[in-house]
């Protein structure tokens, strides 16, 4: 086992793949020489040279249809959107022709391409480099969409998604590529090197694309999260000293409806967390299944902690970001009805 933060575990996944499978590709905006804005990809390109880590034009609506024609045609790409804020150029692309291939070919056809890019704020980004969009691709059928919140689910997933031979769009929260964050903006990450979760095997291997994790069992109350909030509800659960159990969905689509159920069943109350805005975002299907297969065992509303409705606020970043205090008075909130 070695000890790694994200972004080092992220590029020893496109490692690997790129040594096993010679239809791997990587490309993208300053991916090759410079080796990403983020450093993921550093490297990379000095070890398997031009053809296989490409650097591309500034482009995204370029990036993902070349990335479509290369899978289409046999190869495995990896295309990396610089800023999950930039992926809006390429949007009909996804949704239009990657999402339907499959489908629209009867199967004659698939595009098994990887769509990497950084998401969410916390790293002073201002609006336009600060934007959780994922609720908007869990929405689009023939996609699935991913979302690690640490090191290891990090390196095994992006495996997967590498290897599936569906679409994967594969959010990273960029607060969390050097270490764990508990949502305290005067606090430093701590190091992976000193968390569990740093622990990454140096070699293969794989996460399933499908599956939630539970990261802290309880019986009060199950708190469902994803990314950077994982980390910020542990915190939270500290704070309000309550026993919850904290779910990582990981898993976006298709999601692991059974775990996060069989948790709400289990405590009777739900609090779900996420940094997008809250209307219309990924919480209210979470809110929506938990209501539909647990309704019996709720014994108090379930609540949403979210971001707010506006455009991600500059100077309002750490207000807007849902840090433990709101989350520790949603879990108090959810546990008066006893």
């Amino acid at each position: 086992m070695a000890h790694m933060n994200m972004v080092q575990a992220l590029n020893s996944a496109m490692d690997i793949m790129l040594e096993r499978d010679p239809r791997v590709v990587v490309l993208g905006e300053d991916v090759g020489y410079f080796g990403g804005v983020f450093r993921c990809t550093d490297g990379l390109q000095r070890k398997y040279g031009e053809h296989r880590v490409l650097d591309t034009p500034i482009a995204e609506g370029g990036i993902v249809a070349a990335a479509i024609g290369m899978g289409v045609n046999g190869l495995k790409p990896v295309a990396e959107i610089q800023f999950a804020d930039y992926i809006y150029p390429a949007f009909d692309q996804i949704v239009s022709e990657l999402a339907r291939l499959r489908y629209r070919t009867a199967g004659e056809f698939s595009a098994p391409v990887t769509i990497r890019t950084p998401c969410g704020g916390g790293i002073r980004g201002g609006q336009t480099h600060s934007q959780s969009p994922e609720g908007i691709f869990t929405h689009v059928c023939g996609i699935k969409v991913v979302m690690p919140s640490n090191p290891y689910d990090a390196k095994g997933l992006l495996i997967s998604s590498i290897e599936d031979e569906d679409p994967v769009v594969f959010f990273e929260p960029k607060r969390l590529y050097n270490g764990p964050f508990d949502g305290d903006p005067h606090k430093p990450a701590v190091p992976w090197s000193t968390h569990p979760k740093g622990a990454v095997p140096d070699g293969y291997y794989k996460v399933s694309l499908s599956k939630a994790e539970i990261v802290r069992p309880g019986n009060d109350v199950t708190v469902l999260a994803y990314g950077t909030m994982v980390h910020v509800a542990e915190a939270a659960v500290r704070l309000a000293n309550v026993d919850a159990e904290i779910i990582d969905v990981r898993a976006l689509a298709p999601l692991d409806t059974d775990t996060l159920c069989s948790s709400v069943c289990k405590t009777g109350r739900c609090v779900i967390v996420h940094e997008a805005t809250r209307y219309s975002g990924f919480g209210a299907e979470l809110a929506a299944t938990v209501q539909e297969e647990c309704f019996w065992h709720l014994e108090a509303p379930i609540a949403r902690v979210t971001g707010w409705d506006t455009p991600y606020p500059h100077a309002f970043e750490w207000e807007y970001f849902p840090g433990p205090a709101r989350i520790a008075a949603a879990l108090t909130r959810v546990l008066e009805d006893r």
